[in-house]
């Protein structure tokens, strides 16, 4: 994977991020990163204020020696992977396009990869 390059003129950045495509891009990325970050705090929240509020429900045994505790911390790893995916399957199908396209429109003789050290 290619790093990205280096932007050497700083009008070029503000024309990129003054335009309409990138602000359609952030507001299509914080759709989704912001409602799907506080689900998962909360749900983390929850499970820390179950923990020390009700301990008794959190010990109810559900199948032999696993408790709703352990269920419950279990399906925050789930989630988190779960939402991992999910923000990967996004990214691809909404935020790449765009940004390629971006990218592409902006790629100009301004944009440079940086210089090596001995020149």
């Amino acid at each position: 994977m290619e790093s990205p390059p280096t932007v050497t003129d700083e009008s070029h950045v503000q024309r990129i991020e003054e335009s309409e495509e990138f602000r359609d891009l952030r507001r299509s990325f914080r759709s989704f990163a912001f409602p799907v970050t506080v689900g998962f705090v909360l749900w983390y929240l929850l499970y820390v204020l179950l923990s020390s509020y009700a301990p008794a429900f959190m010990a109810t045994k559900v199948v032999g020696h696993i408790n709703v505790a352990l269920v419950l911390g279990l399906l925050q790893f789930l989630s988190t992977f779960v939402i991992a995916a999910w923000y990967a399957r996004f990214a691809d199908r909404r935020l790449d396009p765009p940004a390629a396209a971006i990218r592409a429109r902006f790629d100009t003789a301004t944009v440079h990869a940086p210089r090596e050290a001995g020149e």
